[in-house]
């Protein structure tokens, strides 16, 4: 399958960025916008482009740092920072209004850019949503921030995969499920996972999502155990909606338990359409 969807590169303001893309003759529907994870990259939304881009046009960036994309300036990047990446790849793909999916740090890339562009985003669908260290005690955040970058400078991203993988799904998963997260994160780019260390200890996910008026959806796996289904709430909470639990999923759901939630993205997709939301 990754071959059936391989990477593109497009030069934007911010730089290079690298993305998987299908369904570009659906001009008819709202596109799908997927940003991945700190642990991740864009091959782990394969069985989304997969099914999804048989209705709409699907594109899954690599974050900025993130394979061959161009990483953001900043040493200590602000979500702001990504949200204006993003912002400048839609513009040279001339892609006006689209549903944005986040999963984890992708949420807050994703609320972002909902703050700054809310007029270009459709809908925002946040997956297991990270919420940030930016509201809590200075030395709370750099607890959190250090402890990572050490251990990505300690065991490098194989050594990461092998230690950390097991803990982004639930103890249903197939093989092949963990087989796909373990892949994907064994791939990371130590010196971007570093800038995205840097933007959770410094992202505010409720204070972006307080600037945006638009639709809405969470969603989190029921066994997720990085963030858990109690910390979606309190997100959800915040804006006002209920934060949709998927069974037998954990923090990587979509992987592990994809046709769960490509009905979901599916689903809130159609709605916006069905309220006659501009595509």
């Amino acid at each position: 399958m990754l071959e059936q969807y391989p990477l593109h590169e497009i030069a934007c303001r911010s730089g290079r960025v690298a993305y998987r893309e299908t369904g570009a003759n659906h001009a008819a529907t709202l596109p799908v916008i997927l940003l991945h994870g700190i642990g991740s990259g864009a091959a782990s939304w394969l069985q989304q482009l997969d099914a999804i881009g048989t209705q709409r046009r699907v594109l899954a960036w690599d974050a900025p740092g993130y394979g061959t994309s161009s990483p953001v300036l900043s040493v200590s990047p602000v979500a702001a920072d990504y949200a204006a990446v993003c912002a400048n790849w839609l513009d040279a793909l001339n892609i006006e209004r689209c549903v944005v999916v986040g999963h984890s740090l992708g949420a807050i890339m994703a609320a972002a850019l909902a703050a700054v562009q809310p007029q270009r985003i459709a809908g925002l669908l946040l997956l297991s949503p990270a919420a940030g260290y930016g509201a809590a005690d200075p030395a709370v955040r750099a607890a959190k921030r250090d402890n990572r970058i050490a251990m990505i400078d300690m065991l490098g991203p194989q050594g990461l995969a092998e230690q950390r993988s097991h803990t982004m799904v639930s103890a249903q998963a197939v093989e092949s499920a963990r087989d796909w997260v373990r892949w994907n994160m064994a791939r990371v780019v130590p010196a971007g996972y570093r800038q995205a260390t840097h933007l959770l200890a410094n992202a505010d996910l409720i204070a972006d999502l307080s600037r945006y008026h638009g639709p809405i959806e969470i969603a989190v796996g029921a066994d997720d155990v990085i963030t858990s289904p109690a910390a979606c709430d309190r997100v959800a909470g915040t804006v006002g909606v209920h934060a949709r639990r998927i069974p037998n999923a954990g923090h990587a759901g979509y992987i592990e338990a994809p046709q769960s939630y490509n009905a979901i993205i599916n689903e809130f997709c159609r709605s916006l359409e069905a309220q006659g939301v501009d595509i």
